[in-house]
């Protein structure tokens, strides 16, 4: 016989190690648990970049688990919480790691993805599963483990924590004028192509400053990739338009960066769903992954959505005859992004927001 929910847990244990897009995406569904049992404990087992990232989240326990240390580290972990007893455990990752890693965790119920949704046989490292749904985006999916729990719907929230310090780092950085932050790349992976063109950003660049009078601050990691294409696409622009700040921020300070821009700009990578839990006015472009499913949620609407054409054009199909989820893994995918389309999109996107304040990372922030 299945086990059955608590009707008012104590204790609630959240397992999602990765990634710091879908991490982003879970917090509103760990404040719908806090608005319902704000008694509750929740721990959350997390991975190491992703802490750094969320670290001082209120209301929350966190046990960082770094996937580097393999086996190994999941023993330590296991050590660690070996005399915790959780009466619900929320097993929100699709990865055979997390799974192998929840074997290890003491809890009266175990709540995973429904079978179609579950990837790695994830449905089979738990006893209960969240509610079937067509074609969700992910922040919906992580949501439907608070629905299952009974959670009444509420408003989205976030209020991610950033220490003072991040905002001085952002601040300079950024010179306290106002700005627009582009985040180019997204995760170096094998047959990851999710990058748009140096010259492509380089034209939104131009645009931005002849016609918004922004300066335009890069961000993204220290790999020797996003550093050349950051310098290839600091070479196309006009000398002053560009603070190329990629690979000298800390995550926090990246948040902090976010937080005062006017606009961001990126392709499916962390950065974008980072702007998207700050509220800041965020343009995804997407080709080789589907922005129904995965742009930043807020601001699905001005997505530039090359999916379609991809899908036609590299797998032969059309939208609708693919697997939810699918990507197209193909080089020349991200080529399909026309400059004036992003251009076009990004001319609504501030037209839209033209309200909130332009002021870049004053004194006062």
């Amino acid at each position: 016989m299945k086990p059955s929910l608590p009707a008012k847990p104590n204790h609630i244990a959240i397992l999602r190690l990765s990634a710091l897009g879908d991490v982003c995406n879970l917090v509103p569904t760990v404040r719908a648990l806090q608005r319902q049992w704000p008694q509750a404990r929740i721990t959350w087992i997390i991975g190491k970049g992703e802490y750094s990232l969320l670290a001082g989240l209120s209301g929350v326990e966190f046990v960082v688990y770094d996937k580097s240390t393999g086996f190994k580290g999941m023993r330590v972990l296991w050590r660690e919480l070996a005399d915790t007893r959780f009466d619900v455990l929320l097993h929100m990752q699709q990865a055979i790691r997390a799974s192998i890693l929840s074997l290890g965790l003491k809890a009266k119920v175990r709540v995973g993805y429904d079978k179609a949704r579950a990837k790695d046989a994830q449905h089979r490292f738990t006893q209960l599963h969240i509610a079937p749904r067509t074609n969700p985006h992910v922040l919906e999916s992580f949501m439907d483990f608070a629905r299952l729990m009974g959670v009444e719907e509420g408003p989205l929230e976030w209020d991610l924590p950033v220490p003072l310090a991040a905002y001085d780092e952002a601040r300079l950085i950024s010179g306290g004028a106002p700005y627009l932050v582009i985040n180019p790349c997204s995760n170096v992976r094998l047959r990851n192509f999710r990058n748009w063109s140096a010259e492509g950003y380089a034209s939104v660049v131009e645009h931005v400053w002849v016609q918004h009078g922004l300066k335009t601050v890069l961000t993204g990691g220290g790999s020797s990739l996003e550093r050349e294409v950051g310098e290839q696409l600091e070479a196309l622009c006009q000398p002053g338009s560009v603070i190329n700040a990629i690979g000298q921020t800390s995550l926090k300070g990246l948040l902090a960066l976010i937080g005062g821009a006017r606009a961001v700009i990126a392709p499916d990578t962390g950065p974008a769903h980072m702007a998207n839990a700050l509220g800041t006015p965020t343009l995804g472009l997407y080709a080789t992954t589907n922005p129904q499913r995965a742009a930043p949620y807020l601001w699905r609407d001005y997505a530039v959505n090359a999916y379609p054409e991809a899908v036609n054009a590299f797998l032969h199909k059309s939208v609708d005859e693919v697997n939810w989820g699918q990507r197209v893994r193909h080089a020349d995918a991200m080529s399909l992004i026309k400059a004036d389309d992003v251009i076009a999109k990004l001319d609504a996107l501030l037209a839209h927001t033209a309200a909130q304040p332009i002021t870049g990372l004053t004194d006062e922030s």
